[in-house]
């Protein structure tokens, strides 16, 4: 068990540091950034701003507001047409329990819209809260959205049928990308991962241990 417990321990601290050297947050930093790789999400300490976000019912709801009812996993991801991101979802029911008996909630945020979110529901039985974030609040909130180049989007769009979420300033693409943040009842940081890689994503065990050691 110590082994595992180590191995465990430094993986996390990897993680940390990781997501600190690779995406220093500034004063200055865009709303949305030019590629995955220059997201400047935030920061261990640093506090969410007030954000509005849209249940798969359409309902509008603060996350302040949600953050204040118990300690939140946040986890920002693609979308529902993105196999790597329901594969992360899915892996969140193995651990499930165990984060809600440490008081924690689930939220899971993509940029999709509510009816796309209704559509998921009935397509799979998620263990988190799906919201919706199709203006973009949350992403600018938490720093990790980015624009999309135009060959990736469509190809995105004609490969896989969907229709791209566009910032109402610019008129271009958005995707997050693809994070997770622990986040107190004031709103605060206490752990965040965030990976240019859509392919790479925190394992639900280590995300589960990241959760222990921030309550």
């Amino acid at each position: 068990m110590k082994s595992i417990s180590s191995k465990l321990a430094f993986a996390l601290l990897g993680l940390c540091l990781f997501s600190v050297s690779t995406h220093a947050a500034s004063s200055s930093r865009p709303a949305i950034a030019e590629s995955a790789e220059l997201v400047t999400p935030l920061l261990n300490g640093q506090t969410v701003s007030k954000a509005t976000v849209k249940t798969a019912d359409g309902a509008v709801v603060s996350l302040k507001a949600m953050f204040m009812q118990k300690p939140t996993i946040v986890l920002f991801y693609r979308g529902g047409w993105c196999p790597y991101c329901s594969r992360q979802l899915a892996g969140l029911k193995d651990i499930e329990a165990q984060l809600v008996d440490l008081g924690y909630q689930v939220l899971a945020i993509s940029p999709e819209s509510p009816e796309r979110l209704q559509a998921q529901k009935l397509e799979t039985e998620f263990a988190v809260t799906l919201l919706s974030d199709e203006q973009l609040n949350a992403i600018k909130a938490f720093g990790v959205g980015f624009y999309m180049d135009d060959a990736t989007a469509k190809d995105y769009q004609q490969s896989m049928q969907i229709s791209l979420t566009k910032d109402a300033d610019t008129g271009k693409p958005v995707l997050p990308a693809p994070a997770v943040f622990v986040v107190d009842k004031n709103g605060q940081v206490v752990f965040n991962y965030v990976n240019p890689n859509f392919r790479v994503r925190i394992s639900p065990e280590l995300l589960y241990q990241a959760a222990k050691l921030s309550r």
